[in-house]
């Protein structure tokens, strides 16, 4: 016998102690796949005989076959299931989670049973039991469809058990294989002039074959392949019905389409099939077309139109999971599934059980807490236009009632629609246009309000640069803590940057970093080119500025009559005053304007990494209480110390004592005062007063995104370059980052790299970012580090103490462990990329956001914070 199973249903085994269930399920199914009854009361009793375990022992069954089966896998039951009220919770088990429930009975002869039992030593029950089972699973074989299941199969004999295959085939609705193009069509309704004129724009040409066929021959295929996909409600209310139907029906015929049903399509088969239909809502329309067929060719029509109707499947899984089209849609747990419940809902939605004041069903907004991976594109509800909503889109632009017929490109996502010819059929509910439409878009309605349940607890967030990345459930509510509190409006938080790493430690004297680890880090991950880049003596900040504030409006949803912002490193407004913002931003868009920006990019807005000096513009008050604090300290007690140190050195000369301790304590102590006023110097040269915008100092270094781009694909010499363009039309706020390029495999460009460092360094400088020429580079053991600093040995005292490098402590600092930061700085890069690229593929906010608040998450991390 061969047995063909759907590849995701819930098998049942049935038969007597004896019949072979286990041997049969080990032979034809993964070990994964069985879950056996015995096994489980093993796992509570430790004894699988322990019959009193059984209730415990199903508990633990059914739960696992539970989660196995939301996953969408295929799950076997290895009991012995004699009893309608044991398969009763199997057959409601697989209802709940859409999926088929298979029944294969195992039914082999009693001396079988009782022959393979007594060789068993945990089979102690006697030959009357076997008889029972046996009397009983009779009683049952028919009783099995009536229960539920829609597979039986039943073998009798021990050479048709040992005889027999598994098949696993596919539901109708499975075409993962399919992986396009594809164009999905909406709502047709009968609308046939632009149905050709659609597909005509698409690219489709026209077959047309005379011959004396009921269907004819006008069919369409495209010129490079592509697949349409209808979404259903090819029929009613349009003025041709029947040749919709028919371009349809080739299509599909000759393999050059796909159709999914519409609640339209249904009701009219339902009155072809006989059945009692109340003819409105277009159906009338359909009817008369059907009714002026000559009288020989009407009857067999309708019977090949109810029979293709008939065939139409609910939804369709296509290109890995990746898409679904259904009529009305699909929610995640329905996806790929087949059910009464899923056919209902692909065809009609959800509804409340209300009407609104038009008498139409009030319906759940599924899309508005969608959270699937796959996208999603249906239609039944007529919109003025498409829009992206949480990975799904709905494609009927109403096209009967004057409004548009839309195909969406798949994988492109583009919309392509030609207006209606006329208004067909006046709608119940009026039909918006698209001058009626919010100016913003329903994605940016949705995301006005996020749930925290899209952040928090432990998260593995899946990354294109570094595999997953793991958030841990602390970590996450402290950056729910951040973003609540300090953060700007969370829609422009698209891109926060990451943390860097500084170079290993050096050996040279007096040195903690020097150049020559970081040559040689990059050097070892087979980087040949690294581009030194000055550090400048400011804040991380990321700016993000549009052309108008319509751009803010529409692409990202702000309505604060804002067009731009910059942010901290952590996501916090770095200007205080709003409107110096404003204008500091309006500066940039003007230089932006004037280099050609805008048309050289094809953008409205564009986001990018940068540092705004001075240090003192954000930090005054760490300076105040810190830096400044501890220089005043030094300078007002150091003088004291060293005047009474050098008066009681002079009182024991004039004794005629010459301690050798007290000179080396005085020594000690005027070394400490001069690394007070190099301390002080360092700081100092990070303020300055700012009395207008022209004190400020903006220096961008990458261009990360721009409209359908993220820029990762361009090395650093390229954003330099670019962004250098930009700063030359107005260079008292725009400063271009200085830079040089280090050839790895030359020593000569190497110490040129070092000199460059020194004189950067000697002459006051903070130091210089090392990075690859390109700016993503896989390395031997994976992803290398986007870039390392190496600071000078004047502004490590500000970071570490005005005596860092005294001989007692540099010898401590040496001992810093570099491998969490690291760690760190990648897992925050590759977070900070995916939320670019989610971002610029117009994913949804929550998206975005759970890569953000990764990134703060992992902030909180115990990293030493001087690193």
């Amino acid at each position: 016998m061969q047995v063909k199973i759907p590849k995701l249903s819930l098998v049942v085994l049935v038969g007597p102690s004896g019949a072979g269930k286990s041997t049969f399920a080990r032979k034809h199914f993964l070990p994964s796949e069985i879950l056996s009854s015995d096994y489980c009361r093993g796992l509570v009793s430790n004894n699988e005989n322990d019959q009193t375990a059984t209730r415990d022992a199903f508990e633990v069954l059914n739960f696992i076959a539970a989660k196995r089966l939301a996953r969408g896998h295929l799950t076997v039951i290895d009991a012995t299931n004699i009893h309608a009220d044991a398969r009763k919770p199997l057959v409601r088990l697989a209802r709940e989670y859409h999926c088929l429930p298979v029944a294969i009975v195992l039914n082999p002869p009693e001396k079988v049973c009782l022959e393979r039992n007594r060789d068993r030593e945990d089979r102690t029950f006697g030959s009357h039991v076997i008889r029972q089972q046996r009397s009983q699973l009779r009683r049952s074989l028919k009783l099995l469809k009536r229960e539920g299941f829609r597979h039986i199969f039943v073998m009798d004999s021990v050479d048709e058990i040992d005889a027999s295959t598994i098949e696993r085939v596919p539901l109708w609705n499975d075409k993962r294989d399919e992986h396009g193009p594809f164009d999905i069509i909406g709502d047709v309704h009968g609308c046939c002039d632009e149905l050709e004129l659609l597909l005509d724009q698409l690219g489709y040409e026209r077959l047309e074959v005379d011959n004396d066929s009921i269907w004819g021959e006008v069919s369409y295929r495209h010129t490079e392949g592509r697949k349409v996909i209808f979404v259903g409600d090819l029929v009613d209310r349009g003025p041709r019905v029947l040749d919709v139907v028919r371009i349809a029906r080739n299509m599909i015929k000759n393999g050059d389409a796909l159709c999914v049903p519409g609640n339209h399509d249904v009701k009219l088969l339902r009155k072809l099939r006989g059945k009692n239909v109340q003819i409105k809502h277009g159906l009338e329309n359909s009817l008369a077309e059907i009714e002026a067929l000559p009288e020989g060719l009407r009857e067999p029509f309708c019977k090949e139109l109810a029979d293709f109707l008939d065939g139409l499947v609910s939804h369709y899984v296509l290109d890995d999971d990746k898409l679904v089209v259904a009529h009305a849609g699909m929610k995640e747990e329905f996806q790929g599934r087949g059910s009464g419940k899923v056919r209902e809902f692909a065809l009609y939605g959800e509804t409340t059980g209300e009407t609104d004041e038009f008498g139409l069903p009030v319906r759940y907004n599924w899309a508005g807490e969608y959270r699937g991976s796959a996208s999603v594109v249906y239609g039944h509800t007529p919109v003025p236009s498409p829009e992206w909503l949480n990975r799904t889109v709905n494609v009927d632009t109403g096209c009967v009632f004057g409004g548009k017929l839309t195909a969406l490109r798949y994988p492109e996502k583009e919309f392509i629609s030609v207006s209606a010819k006329q208004t067909y059929c006046i709608p119940v509910r009026p039909f918006l246009k698209d001058e009626d439409q919010p100016s913003m878009s329903a994605q940016h309605i949705h995301d006005d309000i996020l749930d925290a349940e899209d952040v928090l607890g432990k998260r593995i967030v899946s990354t294109r640069l570094h595999h997953n990345v793991t958030i841990r459930e602390e970590n996450a509510t402290a950056a729910l803590e951040i973003m609540s509190r300090f953060a700007v409006n969370p829609k422009w938080l698209i891109y926060l940057p990451p943390t860097m790493s500084p170079c290993e430690t050096s050996n040279e004297s007096g040195l903690l970093e020097h150049p020559a680890e970081a040559f040689s880090y990059f050097r070892s991950q087979g980087v040949p080119q690294v581009v030194c880049e000055e550090k400048h003596m400011g804040s991380r900040a990321v700016v993000v500025v549009c052309r108008d504030e319509d751009v803010a409006r529409e692409r990202f949803g702000v309505s604060e009559g804002e067009f731009g912002v910059v942010y901290t490193r952590t996501g916090r407004r770095f200007f205080n005053d709003p409107e110096l913002e404003m204008k500091f931003l309006d500066r940039l868009r003007a230089a932006m304007d004037s280099s050609g920006f805008w048309d050289q990019f094809q953008t409205s807005w564009a986001c990018f990494d940068c540092e705004l000096m001075p240090w003192s513009a954000k930090a005054q008050e760490l300076l105040r209480s810190q830096y400044a604090a501890v220089g005043a300290a030094g300078k007002a007690s150091l003088p004291e110390a060293i005047g009474a140190l050098e008066l009681a050195a002079e009182r024991m000369s004039l004794d005629g004592n010459h301690d050798s301790r007290m000179a080396s304590v005085l020594a000690h102590v005027r070394d400490r005062q001069s690394n007070i006023e190099h301390f002080v110097t360092a700081y100092r040269q990070y303020c300055w007063p700012v009395e207008s915008i022209n004190g400020l100092k903006l220096a961008p270094f990458h261009l990360l995104a721009t409209e359908g781009k993220v820029h990762t694909d361009q090395n650093h010499l390229w954003h330099m370059e670019t962004l250098e363009k930009i700063c030359k039309e107005d260079t008292d706020i725009l400063t271009p980052t200085v830079h040089k390029t280090i050839d790895l495999t030359d020593l000569d460009s190497i110490s040129a790299g070092i000199d460059w460092w020194t004189n950067l360094t000697g002459s006051g400088g903070e130091g210089m970012v090392i990075k690859p020429i390109d700016w993503v580079v896989q390395g031997k053991k994976g992803l290398v580090q986007p870039a390392v600093k190496c600071r000078g040995k004047e502004y490590l005292r500000i970071i570490y103490s005005p005596d860092y490098d005294s001989d007692e402590n540099l010898p401590r600092l040496r001992n810093r462990n570099l491998g969490r930061k690291r760690s760190l700085a990648l897992r925050e890069f590759a977070l900070g990329i995916e939320a670019l690229e989610r971002f610029v593929r117009k994913e949804p906010l929550r998206r975005v956001h759970e890569c953000i608040f990764g990134v703060l998450a992992l902030e909180s991390e115990p990293v030493d914070p001087r690193l």
